[in-house]
């Protein structure tokens, strides 16, 4: 860490030549995520963030939002208390997400049960997933069937009585035929008042290998999320409110959300020969969503909070296919791995919305209660009103992606890779309240260069630089207006140069350092009062890491970084000098775990980050924490082993996650996790 030390005191001039790849856990070498090629993680010029299964599980991660804290430079927010929303470099998005590089764009909560490990890919990775991307993505990568006999059981249950119980077998079924199924039953029960619900999901997936070239997978998961939205607490004189850890804003028996999904995936692996090979990858998808909820729509002033209250649904069918032809091939003394891919996406969607009234005949849309009384409302209608008409708009988004990569191999120690991405993008709108058809039409480019320079096996310099566009309808293509449709796709453009160094074959450390800058976002000219594309938001910042055995029993994740997003050029949203809200300026994280003998082991971990703005207004500031877990392991037998984890062992209050300046949701105090593992 002596080398981020030096660096930090400089970060402003160092910010600007500066990126990264971290490995959180045991050490996942090569990857396919980032080129679609098996890659060494030391070989790709990015900023790339393995969280393994063993980290999961050793610090008893729950969600989304605990893994992304466990990497530098991203953060997270609320999702209003109904879905997973990441903020990677600066950039905010509900859709930025993939299951085996297949998108995975619909909002809700998604669970880790079933789970090999996660990437996070910094910086736009349009040539890989297509639109969208701008900050980075988060893709999960699936327990496969691997011929092998197993049966695992999870059971654990914490302090505030939420609980996890979770399954994994697999087991050879006729040969070649291979299966594995994963399951969890999961409940949110919560130190928040009023606040719980329940998890259920089902992955069955079949491995079928009926030569040494070929490989099937088929895999099916179904996932049922029934929970309470909790919208968190409101802000006072521009900071959390006080004294309202536990106190919930809205009301409970309205406060409801509902998903189901059903999602089937085909994955086909097939080698011509040593140097030819091709991968095809689909995924049909089914998913329903419903969720009302009341909250807090302004400050706490004179003792009273306004609150409101709406309800929303959407519908979603979704057919993706990837095919992706892979190359190797020489040209003189210069080795090349080419890739060739042609994908397409189908999503419709249904998405509607109702606001709450507080009165029958739909006039009023806020109303005042104390805070004595902030889960005691009057009754709520959901209904269409001309005071706020309801609205319901049918979508269908249609994408077609070529694209082409050469990583060219130039002797031992330089490796340059070159790739180019054209996507067609169409979207057309049906509006069922008003009968209004609006369509739009994109095309773009997305290229990628990047150097690798090697100056012995052990140490890889890199430098790269990338565009990604997202079209003007936003993240979910759910509504489309005249004027919007109009307007060219904002653009996202990264610079990152890196350095990535194993010392010994245990250790990886990394430094990084990147700036992005995002384009083309819609801003309302003061003259004419017509929207046109002249905003711009920067992102900039350094990155640290060491990662893997320190010594025998010894292992340590640790990492930092330092990072800046501010509105540059004014938006429709912020003027120009905003900060972006939800981006500490400062994060770092710190896991150790010493094993004193087969049966015992233990875990300390730490992380820190400092303040944040709740919302583009930056009115509210979000105080920073430092927050201090610890675990124990014992193994019993070979077949059975007990985990106690303690979160936030000082018991510090503080706001965990946020979505505007009246949505801040407070952190966990002091909780323990019990956990029992058992193996057959």
């Amino acid at each position: 860490m002596t080398a981020f030390a030096a660096l930090a005191g400089n970060a402003e001039a160092l910010v600007e030549e500066a990126p990264t790849i971290v490995v959180v856990g045991h050490h996942e070498r090569k990857t396919r995520s980032a080129t679609k090629t098996d890659t060494a993680l030391q070989d790709i010029p990015q900023a790339v963030s393995v969280v393994s299964r063993e980290r999961i599980d050793d610090q008893g991660m729950r969600s989304i939002a605990d893994v992304l804290r466990a990497v530098p430079g991203a953060s997270v927010a609320s999702g209003e208390g109904h879905r997973d929303t990441i903020i990677l470099r600066g950039q905010n998005s509900t859709a930025d997400f993939f299951v085996d590089g297949l998108r995975d764009d619909v909002q809700y909560y998604r669970g880790l049960y079933n789970l090999d490990r996660v990437e996070v890919l910094k910086g736009p990775n349009a040539l890989i997933f297509g639109r969208g991307g701008g900050g980075g993505v988060v893709n999960r990568v699936t327990r496969k069937a691997d011929g092998s006999a197993a049966a695992n059981g999870v059971f654990s249950i914490d302090s505030h009585g939420a609980f996890v119980t979770a399954v994994d077998l697999q087991a050879p079924l006729i040969d070649p035929i291979s299966g594995r199924v994963n399951a969890v039953y999961e409940t949110f029960d919560s130190f928040r008042d009023h606040v719980d619900g329940r998890r259920i999901g089902l992955n069955p997936t079949i491995g079928w290998q009926p030569s040494g070239d070929t490989r099937v997978d088929l895999a099916y998961e179904y996932s049922n999320d029934s929970r309470v939205v909790d919208r968190g607490i409101p802000s006072r004189g521009g900071r959390p409110l006080k004294g309202a850890q536990k106190q919930f804003f809205g009301d409970p028996d309205v406060n409801r959300l509902r998903f189901n999904a059903h999602v089937g995936d085909l994955a086909v692996d097939h080698r011509f020969s040593d140097a030819l090979r091709l991968t095809v990858k689909a995924r049909v998808a089914d998913y329903d969503k419903y969720y009302r909820n009341s909250l807090a729509a302004g400050p706490v002033i004179d003792g009273t909070v306004s609150i409101e209250a709406y309800e929303a649904r959407t519908q979603r069918d979704s057919f993706l296919v990837q095919n992706d032809f892979v190359a190797s091939l020489a040209t003189g003394p210069i080795a090349h791995t080419l890739l060739f891919g042609v994908d397409f996406s189908d999503q419709d969607s249904l998405s509607s919305r109702q606001e709450g009234f507080f009165d029958a005949a739909g006039t009023i849309l806020r109303t005042n209660v104390t805070l004595a009384s902030s889960d005691t409302l009057p009754p709520i209608f959901f209904r269409d009103s001309r005071a706020r008409p309801a609205t319901a708009v049918d979508s269908d988004a249609r994408a077609v992606g070529i694209y082409i990569q050469d990583q060219a191999h130039i002797g031992e120690h330089v490796e340059v890779i070159a790739g180019l991405r054209r996507d067609w993008f169409r979207l057309d709108t049906h509006n069922r309240v008003s009968g209004a058809n609006v369509g739009r039409k994109d095309s773009s480019w997305s290229p990628r260069l990047g150097l690798v320079v090697k100056p012995t096996h052990a140490l890889s310099l890199y430098a790269s630089w990338s565009k990604s566009f997202l079209p003007q309808s936003g993240d979910q293509f759910t509504s489309l207006i005249p004027t919007v449709a109009a307007l060219a796709p904002e653009k996202f453009g990264n610079r990152e140069i890196g350095l990535k160094w194993a010392p010994t074959p245990a250790i990886d450390v990394t430094l990084a350092g990147y700036i992005l800058k995002r384009t083309n976002t819609r801003v309302t000219d003061p003259v004419t009062k017509t929207l046109v594309l002249s905003g711009e938001q920067r992102s900039k910042g350094i990155e640290a890491s060491i990662d893997g055995r320190l010594a025998p029993g010894l292992t340590l994740s640790a990492s930092a970084a330092l990072q800046e997003a501010k509105i540059v050029s004014t938006t429709a949203a912020a003027v120009a000098g905003t900060r972006v809200p939800s981006v500490p300026r400062f994060t770092t994280a710190l896991w150790g775990r010493y094993d004193v003998s087969d049966g015992l082991g233990f875990g300390l971990g730490l992380y820190r980050q400092s303040k944040t703005y709740a919302s583009v207004s930056n009115a509210v500031t979000v105080p920073g924490f430092t927050r201090i877990d610890a675990a124990v392991f014992i193994g019993l037998t070979d077949r059975l082993k007990l985990q106690l984890n303690v979160e936030n062992v000082a018991d510090k209050k503080y706001i965990g996650l946020t979505h505007n300046d009246n949505n801040l949701t407070p952190a966990n105090p002091r909780t323990f996790r019990a956990t029992m593992k058992i193996s057959l």
